[in-house]
């Protein structure tokens, strides 16, 4: 899937400023304070950002951290992982591979069927409701 090329500008206009710095500037919302940490709706979780669908409600999981996490994506191809060496750290990095936004980080310690622990940013995302 080819990223979406809007300037910056363009991001600026659509998002929502706390939006706009976790998906542009790669920042990170408080934990505990997300509108999406204690949703139990049945849907799938959208990119914030350009729409994508990214996670299903069915791989969402309580981890205690204080953000939405999920143990795999739903469309593993609107997903793109990298290697993320700020704060000191080497972590994975969680991106909307249609418009580049940066979601969150992916960690190791998550539950079966996969150990994986999608650690992803509300404001980085929207749930649409199961029909």
């Amino acid at each position: 899937m080819k990223p979406t090329g809007k300037p910056e500008e363009g991001w600026k206009k659509k998002l929502q400023p706390e939006q706009y710095h976790i998906l542009r500037e790669k920042g990170t919302e408080m934990p505990f304070t997300g509108k999406l940490l204690h949703n139990k709706g049945d849907g799938t979780y959208l990119c914030a950002g350009c729409g994508a669908e990214l996670f299903s409600s069915e791989a969402k999981f309580d981890s205690g951290t204080g953000w939405p996490s999920f143990y795999e994506p739903k469309n593993r191809e609107n997903v793109e992982l990298k290697k993320d060496f700020t704060q000191g750290m080497v972590r994975t990095e969680v991106l909307c591979k249609k418009c580049n936004g940066h979601l969150g980080h992916v960690f190791g310690d998550g539950p079966a069927p996969t150990g994986k622990r999608f650690c992803i940013n509300s404001c980085a995302l929207e749930f649409k409701k199961s029909k």
